[in-house]
């Protein structure tokens, strides 16, 4: 027995250093957490990267000394940190976050959170994250040029739809009707690009953070009829009846902005009328909730394969189905959905089924909240 002791320990410690080997090698940033969430371990990459020392950080409490921040420079709730969803659930989380240096500076990451996980109890969890400072300056440029090339397009784009309209409204003289199909042609185009304009300008504001909420004390109902109205021709060029109705007795009085408000309904109905064939329904029901409002937005029509369902509000993502059948369309409009719906502190997520139709639903809190928006979800 007294040879067997010694052995063991022996290869105890043998063991611990190899983990400890393999932690200090993680090519990336990595902390890991008792279930108290006390740093236990850090690697020399996320000292370097955040500026401190091991002493200063071992046995500290990770929420507490190393400061998340959101993209608008205020602290991230601890509940919607990566460390605390990874506790709660059991499973691991991933974010996009701002960390502040021990200088003071910040810096941009992306966050993995794993929960060691012990007879299915959190005893702990490791995170890993990484600079991503490069990344930021390449879409910074990106959204720049965007916008830039976008503001300079509008003008031209503007005359063009203005001499348009005069000439099919016969203020330049007579046009037969072959012209006159022509030049609705053109207007269509025109109508097409400046939606996309206003689109790709919309998303460099959300990327950039730089778009402007205006809060205002309105009901949900009014701005969907406002959309119903001007979406009406062209579900009526498709015969696809639209109809709106309110579940429940609750208010649905909300605090927030009309015009992005309407932005959001807009395209979730542009999209509805888009994939469904003639003669379907859409039907747009509001409910009013406790402490915010559910609206949802069926219809009848194409539907999304179960396979893109993780992918419906990635930038440029179009399902196969879809492409095959509709060649317009930039897979752009769910991004910014959920984009502005974040801006919003709303939340969106769906259920759909290929050949059945798609269900959308949104929520957005009563009154504004002061706090970071929690990223949305694409299922509930």
């Amino acid at each position: 027995m007294a040879d067997i002791l010694p052995a063991s320990i022996q290869h105890a410690q043998e063991q611990r250093a190899q983990a400890e080997a393999l932690f200090n090698s993680i090519g990336e940033g990595a902390i890991a957490t008792d279930e108290f969430g006390r740093i236990t371990r850090i690697n020399p990459i996320a000292l370097g990267m955040l500026g401190y020392k091991e002493r200063e950080l071992l046995g500290e409490w990770f929420p507490k000394k190393i400061v998340a921040l959101t993209d608008q420079d205020t602290p991230v709730n601890l509940i919607d940190r990566p460390i605390t969803k990874a506790f709660l659930t059991g499973k691991s989380a991933t974010e996009k976050m701002f960390y502040r240096k021990k200088d003071g500076t910040v810096l941009p990451v992306i966050i993995t959170v794993s929960p060691i996980l012990l007879a299915d109890r959190p005893i702990g969890a490791i995170e890993v994250f990484r600079d991503i400072t490069l990344e930021e300056e390449v879409d910074r440029m990106k959204s720049e040029f965007i916008s830039l090339a976008s503001h300079q397009l509008r003008t031209p784009l503007s005359a063009i739809k203005t001499y348009s309209h005069m000439l099919v409204d016969g203020y330049m003289g007579e046009v037969t009707p072959a012209q006159k199909k022509s030049l609705r042609t053109i207007i269509t185009a025109t109508n097409r690009m400046n939606e996309l304009i206003s689109t790709l300008l919309n998303i460099t504001r959300i990327e950039s953070g730089t778009i402007n909420i205006v809060p205002k004390t309105l009901k949900i109902e009014r701005a969907c009829e406002e959309v119903i109205k001007e979406l009406s021709l062209a579900a009526a060029d498709k015969e696809i009846s639209m109809t709106l109705s309110q579940k429940g007795r609750g208010t649905t009085t909300v605090k927030t902005d009309n015009l992005i408000l309407k932005e959001i309904i807009s395209n979730l109905v542009s999209n509805a009328i888009k994939y469904t064939n003639e003669g379907g329904a859409i039907r747009i029901e509001v409910q009013g909730r406790p402490r915010d409002v559910l609206v949802a937005i069926h219809d009848n029509g194409w539907g999304i394969p179960k396979a893109s369902h993780d992918q419906v509000f990635s930038k440029f993502f179009r399902a196969q189905n879809t492409v095959k059948r509709e060649t317009t369309g930039t897979g752009l409009g769910l991004y910014l959905v959920k984009g502005l719906l974040e801006r919003l502190n709303g939340e969106i997520w769906f259920e759909s089924a290929e050949g059945k139709g798609t269900s959308f639903y949104f929520t957005l809190p009563k009154e504004r909240r002061n706090t970071a928006a929690r990223a949305a979800s694409s299922q509930k």
